[in-house]
């Protein structure tokens, strides 16, 4: 492989910083720009490759690794002299995104999902009750399906249930979210889907894939593995432009 010329390691950059300043954390990002030196003079670039490790996005949802790379890129040529990538037309990229049982658990851990947990108004037998949900534990057991146990409190009869359930996301129609389907409950107990469905919503929040567009970028998910202690999402993705570039 050529070393990157120094027009590369500008662009390269400059993308780089772009991105950090999109994320709240991240324990190491690499960014590859390749392209011919005459044809970058033209605005052409090669590719770009983005690889992430430990970068916290957005709803403090930490993803284990993110990799990104494009096809060829037309620039405008002008912004590259300087150092800067600005797309004359959007373009086409693949992204892999690995997220660990430990990064959603922590996440369910945020401030932000426990509000969303507390007050919840439920109908239970009839009646609208206020719950809240806490000590959720979340895991990836494998065979495609995720785990998630809590501690339910009904406010008004000041009962605690404990829930425990098991579940199979899907990627929907349109390739841009992951539902979460089949529900079971392992223990047998007859509890009742009103009680759960904070827990099933938040879930689905968190795998949102909004929540790991950087910049203006649109991504389709082509496929969805949930492995022992891990969850992988392929996608397709459009980018309008690079963050900050």
């Amino acid at each position: 492989m050529s070393t990157p010329d120094i027009g590369e390691q500008a662009l390269s950059k400059a993308v780089e910083i772009g991105l950090e300043s999109q994320l709240d954390k991240v324990d190491n990002l690499d960014v590859d720009i390749r392209a011919d030196p005459l044809e970058l003079a033209q605005g052409k670039l090669e590719s770009v490759i983005v690889d992430g490790k430990g970068m916290v996005m957005k709803k403090e949802l930490r993803a284990e690794r993110v990799i990104l790379q494009t096809d060829s890129i037309n620039i405008d040529p002008l912004k590259a002299a300087l150092g800067k990538i600005k797309l004359e037309t959007s373009t086409n990229a693949e992204t892999k995104i690995v997220l660990l049982e430990s990064d959603l658990q922590q996440a369910f851990n945020s401030e932000y999902i426990k509000d969303k947990l507390k007050n919840q108004k439920v109908n239970l037998d009839g009646e609208t009750v206020t719950v809240n949900a806490s000590n959720v534990k979340f895991a990836l057991p494998g065979e495609g399906k995720i785990s998630l146990k809590a501690e339910l409190e009904i406010v008004e009869s000041q009962q605690t249930k404990q829930i425990a359930l098991l579940a199979k996301p899907t990627i929907n129609e349109q390739g841009n979210k992951i539902v979460i389907e089949d529900v079971e409950y392992p223990d047998g107990e007859n509890t009742d889907p009103q009680l759960t469905d904070a827990l099933l919503r938040s879930t689905e929040e968190l795998l949102d894939l909004r929540n790991f567009e950087l910049g203006k970028m649109t991504l389709h998910i082509d496929r969805l593995d949930i492995g022992q202690g891990k969850m992988t999402m392929a996608a397709r993705t459009t980018i309008q432009e690079f963050p900050n570039s």
